[in-house]
């Protein structure tokens, strides 16, 4: 029994050395050996922790890991390739269609949960993408009537695929909010929309990967998206996730446009990443 558990470790390490050898042209350490994990747990249909506890025995050649490290190596990001990602406790189909959900935005829900009061309001998510924000705010509060809105049919569609999978009732709407439409202004409005100017630094996951309409605005009117949801008044209540660069501009046009307690907070990184206020009256 001791040599078994003995060669499971060593097997195990020696998976993940290599495929993480592989990556490390392409990666930092951390990342190769982060990224190794994930296509072995992937193809293995193991746990983390069985992983890193050893109780995984593997031979390199029983999984076809290569035909991933090829993708990753093209910095194709891992939850593209296995079709899904964990955030938040939630599970989450993504497509090359959606952002993949990240740490920032879980914070910037948790801010929402933290400021909003758990009865019933209307609330709307701007750009939703995988629909991660309004599942994540809908299993926070079943209290809430939250609709969650995007101009992509194959956006929603894996949107409305997470609503299921994650059992909450939410309404769903193809709008493109830069277009004029009729509207019952809501008591919160939560928005991650795009904030990437082309002369910003991203790695090369998010520029050659992720969707150009979901990440980047035009260089020369970067608040585009925020001003015309600030202008429209389509929210009693404003939350944004925000470019680190342009928090202090979001939040001048949210005092123009006569919001109050406008606040801007800070990531855990120490950076401005996410702007709120409510209208004056």
């Amino acid at each position: 029994m001791r040599f078994s558990v003995h060669r499971t470790v060593v097997v195990r390490r020696n998976l993940l050395n290599k495929i993480a050898q592989t990556l490390s042209s392409a990666y930092t350490a951390d990342e190769a050996r982060e990224l190794a994990c994930w296509v072995i747990e992937y193809l293995s249909g193991k746990s983390r922790s069985d992983i890193l506890c050893g109780l995984v025995d593997i031979e390199s050649e029983s999984i076809p890991w290569e035909p991933i490290v090829d993708r990753l190596m093209q910095h194709e990001p891992i939850q593209y390739i296995i079709g899904q990602t964990a955030w938040m406790g939630l599970r989450l189909k993504v497509t090359q269609d959606t952002l993949i959900p990240r740490a920032e935005t879980a914070e910037l829900v948790e801010w929402v949960e933290e400021r909003v009061p758990a009865i019933p309001i209307r609330l709307l998510d701007i750009g939703t993408g995988t629909g991660c924000i309004a599942i994540a705010l809908k299993r926070h509060c079943p209290l809430w009537d939250v609709t969650a809105m995007d101009f992509s049919p194959a956006s929603l569609e894996v949107a409305r695929a997470n609503a299921r999978l994650n059992e909450v009732d939410i309404r769903f709407e193809k709008q493109d909010i830069l277009e004029d439409y009729s509207y019952i202004p809501y008591d919160v409005v939560v928005s991650n929309p795009p904030y990437v100017r082309p002369s910003d630094e991203v790695g090369a996951e998010v520029r050659l990967w992720e969707p150009s309409t979901a990440v980047f605005v035009p260089e020369d009117d970067p608040l585009l998206f925020y001003r015309r949801i600030i202008t429209m008044g389509i929210g009693k209540q404003l939350f944004f996730e925000v470019n680190e660069r342009l928090a202090g501009q979001v939040a001048d046009c949210m005092q123009t446009h006569g919001y109050a307690d406008i606040e801007i907070r800070k990531d855990i990184y120490g950076k401005e990443r996410m702007v709120s206020g409510r209208t004056a009256c």
